[in-house]
């Protein structure tokens, strides 16, 4: 979890500051280049989506932007969080379909809508009316990603309560009339999250004047279902802010995360004088001894 502590800057600091998620080559690129786009004049919001860009354009790690992550189906889909301090602004895209620059879909949500977050195929037709080239996500890569799962029986996945059993064979798979919770020895055992089958790019930014913009963007979870939504581009789970107090960023194994908005509760904590290093620490302690169900 990426966390950043506005408070010990705001009044004290004239500086403008980017902190982003990893440490990859990829990662760190976004970083210098939202940072050099500050500096070069552009406004915060407008180096953090260059930041965001970056990654996707460079397939940070295979799981931001195109080419990476695809569904059972082979198909890459993209989400994305914009939030900006001022005026408490959000906007996100969500199963963003053919179309490669998902934060820059989102800045485009921001700017021309009242709404919050647009999803799945009529994001699709928002971005193609602002402007924005349809094209397929898929590469050689990312069916070659589609192969090796299939030949391994489909596994990992993500069903539970179906037939054929999903933890031996691939689908299509019906549901079991006789529903049974899973137990918690299947739940640790069953799920593999690691840095290239779900990640996240996650970008806090705060300026001279201490005003604050989070971002993220990735392109979820490796052989999801199609249609799964992440936590990367819910407001409060994938990032949060508040304005003068601080802003988070988090990764990790989103349909778990989203249950807690890990992101919204930092920030919220620093609102009361925690120092953010120590709650997180703290948070994700409480978290894992929560009994987990799918």
């Amino acid at each position: 979890m990426l966390i950043f502590d506005i408070l010990l800057f705001i009044g004290v600091v004239k500086a403008q500051i980017v902190v982003t998620t990893w440490g990859a080559d990829g990662f760190q690129e976004a970083t210098f280049n939202a940072f050099e786009a500050y500096r070069n004049g552009n406004s915060r919001m407008a180096s953090l989506v260059e930041g965001l860009s970056t990654c996707e354009r460079l397939q940070c790690d295979t799981t931001v932007g195109y080419g990476g992550s695809p569904d059972e189906n082979g198909e890459t889909t993209l989400d994305a969080l914009l939030i900006d301090g001022p005026g408490h602004k959000m906007s996100g895209v969500a199963q963003l379909r053919r179309v490669k620059d998902a934060a820059r879909v989102a800045w485009a949500v921001m700017n021309y809508t009242e709404h919050t977050m647009l999803v799945g195929e009529q994001a699709t037709q928002f971005a193609l009316r602002m402007g924005f080239s349809e094209t397929d996500l898929t590469t050689n890569a990312s069916l070659e990603m589609l192969q090796k799962w299939k030949n391994n029986n489909c596994q990992p996945n993500f069903w539970t309560n179906v037939f054929p059993n999903p933890k031996q064979t691939c689908g299509p798979y019906h549901r079991n009339e006789i529903f049974k919770t899973n137990s918690k020895s299947e739940i640790v055992t069953n799920r593999v999250i690691d840095r290239y089958n779900h990640d996240t790019i996650g970008m806090v930014i705060i300026d001279e004047s201490g005003e604050i913009s989070a971002g993220t963007s990735t392109n979820g979870a490796s052989h999801k279902i199609p249609g799964r939504v992440g936590d990367s581009s819910i407001p409060g789970s994938g990032a949060y802010l508040t304005q003068k107090v601080g802003g988070a960023a988090a990764t990790g194994d989103g349909d778990v995360m989203m249950r807690f908005l890990p992101s919204y509760q930092t920030v919220e904590f620093m609102r009361q004088g925690a120092a953010p290093r120590s709650y997180c620490g703290s948070q994700c302690e409480s978290n894992l001894r929560i009994p987990l169900s799918w």
